[in-house]
């Protein structure tokens, strides 16, 4: 087996947690001798990190997966989709030459070698991931089953450059992207029981990280050039209660923004039922947190939420709202609601629209039902045909769009703080020869809640520049520098 052969690429579908585990994988590959390219077609394996949330998500990766192969490369399933269907999956795959489970990852190196030496890898048989760790949070600890993206790994020899360092918490990472911004995982899995998500049964139950590990992990981040932190996991209002301590984040999030070098925190992925007061003030007013607010409302309805096994109401998701703008009226908000869940009736799609109008989110996602496998909602009754799922969507599709474009238009004037994450040419339509910049402002998460077109200030990537929002388009801003750049 030549060195050529042991180059790997790897490609990264779905969200920022699966960005964390793509880097802990390049990580453990370096370690393991293999090299990392950026082209498939440079590649003797690719190592397709799948998702496996909606139907639309594994598509995308089924045929992420069968364009991998068309490079010549040896083709490897990881991630949420092969996890979720494992030998159901290579089956129905034989284009993959292996497909791996979570389990697989502390040795991902000897099973790609297996892979190039054409030994054949037999796919798991997909489990409840819940019932590897016990029922009680905080004995969850000592349990040896595998979580992407968490721990540490002392029998690792030295890293290269890029990898984080031996000393301290070993963290299992190595970026494979540049900018400055950056994922850093909470926590894993979750104890939720919502009707409509499959997540937790391949996910598994909720593990939190320990802090020394998270801000070990920021601090190499800051070393390799992040300067926004964005916290991710599959639900972090719920973080600590497995350490034995509820308000663990509100204690850590302040340490994450004192880290040498980070600008930002942003804390993404927040239940809220689980929204606590303590933390509320926390997001609110500790400096260099930004005041952003990504909430999981899946609808206003009070009987369909309690169908969804969630909690809440129009009145009481408004009144969290308020009590929010009450410490930060410019705080960031999002959300992303479910239309035709099994039994929705027009009065509960008008509740929807009236928390909508009345709610000033500065972005929504909006889906329309389907069947996911093995969840609780599959086998509700009430369901609703395809064409009225798809009318219902489109309808609250199109009032988020004109919500959001409204919302926009609202922070015209206001000062925003940018971060700069690219240099653009100079704007054409301007003729005063200033240069644009593309950033994004507090209450803008990186690739969902549009972007800032920021106009002169002379800023490098990654400052923080003070700016007056001048127009709006969607959900995207145009806004001009008001002094020179800053750097924390």
């Amino acid at each position: 087996m030549s060195a050529a052969d042991r180059s790997v690429s790897l490609v990264t579908l779905g969200c920022a947690r699966n960005e964390v585990d793509s880097e802990e994988l390049a990580a453990r590959l370096e370690g393991a001798g293999w090299s990392l390219v950026d082209d498939a077609d440079d590649a003797g394996v690719v190592v397709v990190n799948t998702c496996g949330f909606i139907d639309a998500a594994k598509k995308d990766s089924i045929d992420t997966l069968l364009a991998a192969r068309d490079s010549g490369a040896k083709v490897v399933a990881a991630g949420c989709l092969a996890e979720r269907y494992g030998a159901e999956l290579a089956q129905a795959l034989p284009e993959a030459d292996a497909v791996l489970s979570f389990d697989d990852y502390g040795r991902i190196g000897e099973r790609l070698d297996d892979v190039l030496a054409g030994r054949r890898h037999e796919a798991h048989q997909p489990r409840d991931r819940r019932t590897l760790l016990p029922l009680t949070p905080v004995e969850r600890a000592s349990a040896k089953t595998h979580i992407p993206g968490h721990g540490t790994a002392p029998d690792l020899p030295d890293l290269p450059d890029g990898v984080a360092p031996a000393s301290g918490p070993r963290v299992l990472r190595r970026r494979l992207g540049g900018g400055p911004v950056a994922p850093l995982k909470l926590a894993s899995g979750c104890d939720r029981r919502c009707t409509f998500c499959a997540i937790p049964a391949f996910r598994g139950a909720y593990v939190s990280r320990p802090p020394a590990e998270i801000l070990e992990e920021a601090r190499w981040l800051a070393g390799h050039g992040v300067c926004e932190l964005v916290l991710v996991s599959e639900n972090s209002t719920s973080y600590g209660k497995d350490l034995g301590d509820l308000r663990a984040l509100e204690a850590l999030l302040p340490e994450l923004a004192a880290v040498e070098g980070i600008s930002r925190v942003r804390l993404s992925y927040l239940q809220p039922a689980e929204l606590r007061p303590g933390l509320i003030e926390v997001l609110c007013s500790t400096p260099g947190v930004v005041p952003y607010f990504d909430l999981s409302f899946q609808h206003a309805s009070g009987p369909v939420l309690r169908r969804m096994r969630r909690f809440g109401d129009r009145v009481r998701f408004l009144q969290l709202l308020d009590q929010i703008r009450g410490l930060a009226p410019e705080a960031g908000v999002r959300s992303n609601f479910i239309v035709g869940f099994p039994g929705e009736t027009e009065d509960d799609l008008a509740e929807l629209t009236e928390f909508l109008s009345a709610a000033r989110l500065d972005a929504i996602g909006v889906f329309g039902y389907s069947d996911e496998d093995g969840t609780e909602a599959a086998g509700h009754d009430g369901k609703l045909g395809d064409d009225e799922v798809a009318r219902r969507l489109a309808e609250v599709a199109e009032l988020a769009e004109q919500l959001t474009a409204q919302r926009a238009e609202d922070r015209i004037d206001s000062i925003v703080a940018v971060l700069v994450e690219e240099r653009l040419d100079e704007g054409p339509e301007q003729g005063d020869g200033r240069v644009r910049y593309e950033g994004r402002a507090a209450h803008q998460a990186p690739e969902v809640d549009g972007t800032v077109i920021l106009m002169g200030g002379d800023p490098a990537v990654g400052d923080i520049v003070p700016a007056r929002v001048t127009a709006a388009e969607g959900v995207d801003l145009a806004a001009d520098a008001l002094e020179t750049a800053s750097r924390r």
